[in-house]
């Protein structure tokens, strides 16, 4: 197995394949979380390459080689600016992938864990060519999630830099990436969740109530929802090989 570190227009990433994959071999861009780097997530990436995919794990800005050396609360002001950059860089990557003959057909999914699944979920708003993705903690609706970040800073008594108005602007821009909005989306792309029902940092209920709501209206056959009652905002082994699985199943 062959882990290079590569920079691809300025993005820091770790590229891991075995020597014999050429450009048929499918592919997963696999997005670490808030506050990790590119290199957290090796298990994963040992884990897809074993079953024949191709991994790229970037790194977000503002993280690992990208590091400004931030505080927390610094970095918390700027996680949705991490967040919309980095939906902007899975295209780059996309791009890259084809110029540089990786990859002739799209045979690509889209995967994360916390931060990187709520990116993932953003990109299956709005890029058609994603052909399977695995959402580990995220969310399917960045409004819910970002009013639920303001009110858990207001509780905690922080008070914001910038006034309603300027909050409410912030949301207005993360509409287009509401993926409850794109049901078109789940019915043809096979998807899987992650979600420990304790998770305070993401709540369960951020991506679960949604998927509820359209297995009561629809056939969803093709998502796959895993919920482990007792974890909190870490992904078990168990889940870790479950997402794995599915989407090298589902990209073979």
């Amino acid at each position: 197995m062959i882990v290079k570190e590569e920079v691809w227009e300025s993005i820091p990433l770790l590229h891991v394949y075995e020597e014999e994959m050429d450009e048929h071999t499918p592919v997963v861009i696999f997005l670490h979380g808030f506050l990790s780097a590119k290199e957290h997530n090796l298990h994963y990436a040992y884990q897809l390459v074993e079953k024949g995919i191709r991994v790229l794990l970037p790194d977000a800005i503002l993280h690992g080689k990208r590091s400004e050396n931030l505080n927390e609360n610094q970095m918390n002001m700027k996680f949705w600016e991490i967040v919309l950059q980095s939906i902007k860089e899975v295209h780059t990557l996309h791009e890259q992938l084809k110029f540089k003959n990786i990859i002739v057909h799209d045979q690509i999914g889209i995967a994360g864990t916390s931060m990187g699944g709520i990116v993932t979920s953003g990109c299956l708003a709005i890029y058609q060519w994603i052909k399977t993705a695995g959402i580990c903690m995220g969310t399917t609706s960045y409004k819910k999630l970002a009013q639920y970040q303001v009110e858990l800073l207001k509780a905690k008594g922080i008070t914001l830099p910038i006034v309603d108005e300027q909050q409410q602007a912030v949301i207005a821009k993360l509409a287009p990436f509401n993926f409850e909005e794109h049901e078109d989306v789940w019915k043809q792309c096979p998807i899987i969740f992650w979600h420990g029902e304790k998770d305070a940092v993401v709540p369960f209920n951020m991506s679960h109530e949604y998927y509820e709501h359209l297995v009561e209206i629809n056939s969803m056959k093709q998502i796959q929802y895993i919920s482990e009652p007792k974890a909190g905002h870490t992904v078990s082994r168990e889940g870790m090989l479950q997402v794995t699985q599915f989407l090298a199943q589902h990209l073979a």
